[in-house]
């Protein structure tokens, strides 16, 4: 087993807003006991401080050829900086491939709203590996934009054959895909995913207050979540055809823990607009309706709002730890009480009660494999 004093060295895929909140977080959290805004300060032996960013991919030419520290600064990240003097990485960030990781209408806005392709040669697969076994990476972060089909099985391929626990943080499907599964199983790799699920996010909310409804015995009849935002992610997602699994993973996050399936008519959650000047806010707007004892009606409205990347960096500083647990316990293929606890569309759905309990016990696993014998 690795010991846990040992930094778990980190790669990101997509130098964006979501990487820049978790890279400021681990220096806003670096030599500190406050655990305000983790759900984990120390897990399985594992503090923040132990997580080591050694080699990034992006495409951005404001990002490419710079430091990391510098990278997650520059447009068009617009999250909120609240760790302003972050020291360099020494990652730098290298060019990464592109395949579908653009989509074809963000040429259409300005520059600072929008990506800037590098001119530089994209990288073979035989190089990427090259560079996460040169950096010794434990754990690979997928944080390319929503619809990268083709980009994140790319680097997915690259985690298997380099050995590198994968964790995907977007609504493409790998770890929750049975063929994709078995891969990782067979190569020894761990993987957990999919979809991140934010710290107290639209989703979460959505899932517990259904819950509610259920436990309580309250009919849920229709409900519907509207989200609106100004990041890329609501840029890139301007374009609907790059939705369809967004909208599969958000709607099944609800659909899971209600008491009975909703039809398609009576339920919409997903992605709503792109408006630019809230930036990184996301704005959720959540209503439900149901029939009370005795079938009178009643219907709930809520109003979310919160800063969208640093919603979901404590989140994927558990997930890179539970990843690197799984890596020094021997386990491979999905790991899945952690993916039921920390993603919209794990391999298995279990209630947030039973993720909850099922990742501490996971947690808890680790801890007693990492104390030293007595």
């Amino acid at each position: 087993m690795k010991d846990v004093h040992m930094p778990i060295n980190i790669a990101i895929i997509g130098v964006g807003n979501c990487a820049s909140s978790l890279v400021q977080g681990l220096t806003h959290y670096a030599g500190k006991n406050d655990a305000t805004g983790l759900m984990h300060h120390t897990l399985a032996g594992y503090r923040p401080d132990d997580i080591r960013v050694v080699a990034a991919w992006d495409i951005d030419a404001r990002k490419v050829g710079r430091d990391v520290a510098q990278a997650i600064f520059a447009l068009p990240n617009c999250t909120a900086v609240f760790a302003p003097e972050v020291p360099d990485t020494g990652a730098v960030v290298r060019m990464g491939c592109i395949l579908d990781g653009v989509a074809e209408h963000m040429a259409d806005y300005p520059a600072e709203r929008t990506f800037v392709p590098a001119d530089a040669p994209e990288p073979t697969r035989e190089e990427v590996v090259a560079a996460l076994r040169d950096a010794q990476v434990d754990v690979l972060m997928n944080y390319l934009p929503v619809g990268s089909q083709k980009a994140t099985e790319f680097y997915a391929e690259c985690a298997l054959e380099a050995g590198v626990a994968f964790v995907n943080n977007i609504p493409v499907f790998i770890a929750s895909d049975p063929v994709w599964a078995e891969r990782f199983q067979a190569a020894g790799v761990p993987i957990i995913g999919d979809d991140i699920k934010a710290q107290l996010g639209a989703t979460i909310v959505h899932r517990v207050l259904t819950d509610l409804f259920h436990k309580r015995g309250v009919k849920l009849c229709r409900t519907y979540q509207l989200n609106t935002g100004g990041n890329t992610d609501f840029l890139n997602m301007a374009n609907h055809k790059r939705l369809e699994k967004k909208k599969i993973s958000k709607t099944e996050a609800v659909q899971s823990v209600a008491a009975e399936r909703l039809t398609e008519d009576n339920i919409h959650v997903g992605p709503s607009d792109y408006v630019a000047w809230q930036n990184d806010n996301k704005v959720c707007f959540l209503r439900m309706e149901g029939e009370l004892f005795g079938g009178v009606p009643m219907n709930l409205e809520l109003r979310l709002s919160v800063e969208d990347s640093p919603n979901s960096a404590g989140v994927a500083i558990d997930m890179i730890r539970c990843a690197a647990i799984a890596r020094d316990r021997g386990l491979a293929g999905p790991i899945l009480a952690p993916a039921a606890w920390f993603c919209k569309h794990p391999p298995e759905q279990m209630t947030d009660d039973e993720a909850y309990e099922a990742v501490e016990a996971f947690i808890a696993e680790g801890l007693a494999l990492a104390a030293p014998a007595s």
